[in-house]
């Protein structure tokens, strides 16, 4: 908790257990989201119970300031941004309350997210059905706000079709739960007999007033969209709450819930959500994916497709299936792709069995046949479905990637139709586009009636600005025409709240206002949205003609016009914080504290900020302080959709930073590295005395600012060169030759890992040369010592290059230092070094890389190997599942006859220097603690573990005190001769 002493007096709330965050930094973070849009909040706060929540909104009451609620921050039309203090739910309001399997249901805090509260419910092959493309980070109660949706609505609905009750703080302070009400039990709230407050009875009586009138509600029928388009999200749900029997003469029960959900937090503060859950659907899962050669007759096709009761019917057209090709995930991910389509439609079925499956795929292709819709039908099914998926839910990520300053921007991404009015729709609406020489990307919920429609614009400049307004005003226009909804469920937020009067008519306009007043008569909960929100092109992330400033880098960043684009590629989707659960490495240090400030988003958002408006950006502290936060893993790398690679913006800041600021002697230290590791291999056996002992080395650990508890590493008796060169016998005949990297820290510290990988390649008949060559750099670049790594890069790329091809390749043994020539070495080699440099990283190897494809030939026979029944538990090095892929390194150990089982971990933890600093030691064993350490802890004493990554090596030895193997030792000590 903030010390409240420490506060601005505005700022300190009694009773207040939570945090409170005032500095620029959490400003800048929290001032954006997902959105167009960008405003500096007063203060971030991240309450810890209930009572907290009603401290802030009486708080907020008597100092007449915003709340603005915040989870996921992936709200697309600006909701949570706003001027007042943010409120954080996702840090400590994520627990399970009550969960009742018998009757289906789960109540939680607001802050729980949606895959993780499903992760829990699986065992009891129960449910949460709303399944948003950012459902690994999106929580219960954003959902609530927004009523979201998702690819599985065509089948499941919306969150408000599964909202039983809300409990919720009022304005006045008080707290109440809203729920089904029998007629008589909505009376007694009205008369204010049940009512907790005389603001509950208001709110009550206004709406009794307002629905129970035939006029009033036959406005509202003829204004609202079509009954028959489900996803409709556009203002207060008025028609949906007096469809009850209350008011009509429907059977269904009455309840508040129904206008809740959609509200954006501008009604209440909501605490806990109870929600219906489903049974989960049946195991056999196949995804027809139809390719067409025409977006319309994709969209012709949705109609048809409806008639095989699928799950889900989501679009990707050729925009987005063209960014996948860009991105290392995702182009694993497009295996199912034939070709160039035009648009594919990803047609989801289930079944009981995988016969019934096949029966349902084939009907539906013949089917699609017979009315001559699409050319090429692949059925997915099994683990590859979620391939499929993962490439459609980066759709928003990838979307951010394109080069240059025009995007496609959020602003009419979210109109609903009725489905059978989406093609004509459509074709109307890139006519609209077109008038403006503008096009489309078309993704997601055709079978909805939806698709997320992005228009290409230049958002920094004035015309684009004024094209954000006036494409809007027109799309406005045309959904009006067929009666749909602005929103299907993005929200209105900042973005659509200007035209709702035109959409629904200023009569209902008013009642909202209304609602509002009473609802929230201080005007507490997240100001300016739905009503009296201001012109959608104010308040934008980037002002009118504002320079993209052209900065003098060491990085070659050209290839995304520069280092401040680099950085804006960031929109705000926040794949970056998902949780340890749901696979993969990107953030380490956001899983392991569930802190905003340390996940890339926030990185990424600040340097954009500073960059943009900070006439000495590389002088900024808030800047260096969430950059120091960053592991450098790579993960964002591979994995953030909009190719974020935040290690590389954080290398170059700290570069330009040591440049105005000077730089730490514990960086010139870290960055030296090699240099040391040198000396102290001329005399090993006095080096590691002080190393080892406790006194000399507790003196070097504080010195140099390392956490006690770390052990460090120690100096070979010999390094590689020196054996190699005193032992090495090239084999008679060799299959062919091959450059080993002796990089430093095989060569100073772990020669016997180097020793085992050349007696290994030796007696499997390759001839292995090992020369004189500088390190890698590897240390330089972590600590963004540029200058240095440049050096050493070229002179490394100018060594092999002329030596180096694919007949005989260079391969490594430590993944962080050998793909520094995949990775680092051709965007810093210099410019009459690039092609030589690009020409090597083709054919610079991990060792487990060389090794597999070896084997694929049928160079490496699996009878040069003892089958041994032993079981391997392998960790990935961070950079390894980056850059390339595990896959070769539990192939190989397969090969060799062993059972490998992969350790489901992201980072270790130890990352280089990182781990070893004191003020990281306790978020670096987290880190670990979160997958890797229970699993090694769980492993049999007669299995074996095995990772490539020195650090990984450390980290395990450091923290489970288990001794893992380089998986050339195993491999070396397998071979049957």
């Amino acid at each position: 908790m903030v010390n409240s002493a420490s506060l601005p007096v505005r700022f300190k709330i009694k009773n207040f257990e939570g945090e409170i965050h005032t500095s620029s930094l959490y400003q800048i973070v929290y001032s954006t989201d997902a959105s167009a849009y960008r405003e500096i909040p007063q203060g971030v706060t991240y309450p810890k119970t209930d009572s907290d929540i009603q401290c802030l909104v009486e708080f907020a009451g008597q100092n007449r300031m915003g709340l603005i609620p915040r989870a996921g921050g992936t709200s697309l039309a600006g909701q949570v941004v706003g001027n007042g203090l943010i409120v954080d739910v996702s840090r400590y309001l994520r627990e399970i309350i009550e969960f009742n399997e018998k009757e289906k249901w789960v109540k939680v805090q607001p802050g729980i997210v949606r895959d993780e509260l499903n992760r829990f419910l699986k065992e009891y092959n129960l449910f949460f059905a709303p399944e948003t493309s950012t459902s690994n980070r999106a929580t219960i109660g954003g959902m609530v706000g927004n009523n979201s949706c998702g690819s599985n609505s065509v089948k499941y609905g919306s969150t408000r079709d599964h909202l039983l009750e809300v409990e919720a703080v009022l304005a006045d302070g008080s707290k109440t739960t809203f729920k089904s009400l029998s007629k008589e039990e909505f009376e007694k709230k009205c008369s204010g007999e049940t009512a907790v407050s005389e603001l509950e009875q208001n709110i009550y009586q206004q709406t009794k007033e307002l629905l129970n009138n035939d006029q009033n509600r036959n406005e509202i029928k003829n204004r609202y969209p079509k009954p028959e388009i489900p996803r409709r999200n556009h203002g207060y749900a008025l028609d949906l709450l007096m469809d009850c029997d209350v008011f009509d003469e429907s059977d269904r029960p009455f309840n508040m819930c129904k206008m809740i959900a959609g509200s954006e937090g501008t009604l209440v503060f909501i605490t806990s959500v109870k929600v219906a859950l489903e049974q989960l659907p049946p195991k056999h899962e196949g995804l027809v994916c139809v390719h067409f050669h025409d977006l319309y007759d994709s969209l012709r096709a949705t109609v048809l497709s409806l008639d095989f009761d699928p799950g889900a019917v989501e679009l990707m057209d050729y925009h987005i299936l063209e960014r996948t090709k860009d991105n290392i995930q995702h182009r694993k991910n497009r295996f199912f792709v034939e070709g160039d389509p035009e648009a594919i439609l990803v047609i989801q079925l289930f079944a009981d069995s995988a016969e019934e499956l096949k029966k349902k795929a084939e009907d539906l292709t013949n089917a699609f046949k017979e009315q001559k819709f699409g050319y090429h039908y692949p059925v997915v099914t099994g683990s590859d479905c979620e391939k499929v998926w993962n490439l459609r839910k980066a759709g928003l990520g990838l979307l951010s990637n394109v080069v240059g300053d025009s995007k496609p921007a959020p602003v009419i991404e979210d109109t609903a139709v009725d489905v059978r009015d989406l093609a004509q729709y459509i074709d109307d609406f890139n006519g609209t586009l077109k008038k403006y020489d503008l096009e489309c990307v078309h993704y997601a919920h055709a079978g909805s009636g939806e698709l997320h429609l992005r228009p290409v614009l230049n958002l920094k400049t004035a015309r684009g600005q004024e094209l954000f307004r006036t494409v809007l005003d027109e799309i406005a226009h045309l959904v009006k025409k067929y009666r749909g909804s602005l929103s299907g469920e993005h929200g209105d937020g900042r973005l659509r709240g200007e035209f709702i009067p035109f959409m629904v008519g200023e009569e209902i306009y008013d009642w909202f206002v209304k609602i509002k007043k009473t609802w929230d008569p201080y005007g507490v909960f997240n100001p300016n949205k739905i009503v009296d929100t201001p012109p959608m092109n104010e308040q934008l992330r980037y002002e009118k003609d504002q320079e993209t400033k052209d900065f003098e880098t060491i990085f070659d960043f050209s290839h995304y016009e520069g280092y401040q684009r680099s950085a804006e590629l960031c929109n705000g989707s926040g794949d970056c914080r998902k949780s340890q659960l749901a696979g993969g490495t990107m953030c380490p240090t956001y899983m392991a504290t569930g802190d905003e400030l340390q996940t890339t988003r926030a990185r990424a958002n600040t340097l954009r900020e500073v960059l943009t408006r900070d006439e000495k950006p590389f002088e900024n502290n808030d800047v260096k302080a969430v950059m120091d936060t960053c592991i450098g893993c790579k993960g964002c790398k591979s994995e953030c959709p909009s190719n974020v690679d935040l290690t590389r913006l954080k290398a170059e800041f700290d570069y330009q930073y040591g440049k105005q600021n000077g730089v730490a002697f514990q960086t010139r230290v870290i960055g030296s590295f090699a240099k040391l590791m040198k000396l102290a291999s001329k005399f090993p056996a006095v080096a590691n005395y002080f190393i080892k002992n406790k006194f000399f080395g507790s003196i070097g650990k504080s010195v140099l600012g390392f956490a006690k508890d770390r052990s460090l590493p120690e100096v070979s008796k010999v390094t590689l060169t020196k054996w190699y060169r005193k032992n090495y016998q090239p084999p008679q005949n060799p299959i062919k030759k091959a450059w080993l990297f002796a990089d430093e820290f095989t060569e100073y510290n772990e020669a016997h890992i180097g020793i085992a990988a050349v007696e290994l390649l030796q007696k499997l008949g390759y001839d292995v040369r090992v020369i004189d060559h500088p390190e890698s750099g590897r240390s330089y670049f972590s600590k963004g010592l540029l200058k240095q790594a440049k050096a050493i890069a070229r002179k490394n790329v100018s060594i092999f290059s002329p030596k180096v091809s694919e007949d005989e390749p260079l391969i490594g043994i430590e993944p962080s230092a050998i793909l520094s020539f995949r990775d680092e070495y051709p965007d810093i080699a210099g410019s009459d070094l690039t092609e030589k440099a690009k020409k090597l990283s083709k054919n610079a190897f991990l060792i487990d890389e060389f090794l597999a494809s070896e084997m694929e030939k049928g160079n490496i026979k699996s009878d040069q190997f003892r089958s041994e029944p032993k079981t391997i538990h392998l960790h990935g090095h961070c950079h390894q599942k980056a850059l390339s892929s595990l896959s070769d390194t539990k192939k190989i150990l397969q090969f060799a006859g062993y059972k490998v089982l992969t350790i489901p971990s992201g980072c270790c933890g130890m990352a280089g220097s990182y781990g070893y600093l004191k003020q990281n030691f306790d978020t670096s064993m987290k880190i670990g603690e979160m997958v890797l350490f229970p699993r090694v802890r769980s492993a049999s004493k007669d299995d074996l573990i095995a990772t490539n990554g020195t650090s990984c090596r450390h980290q395990i030895k450091d923290g489970v005190q288990v001794k893992a193997l380089h998986p050339v030792e195993i491999m070396r000590d397998a071979l049957s001769f």
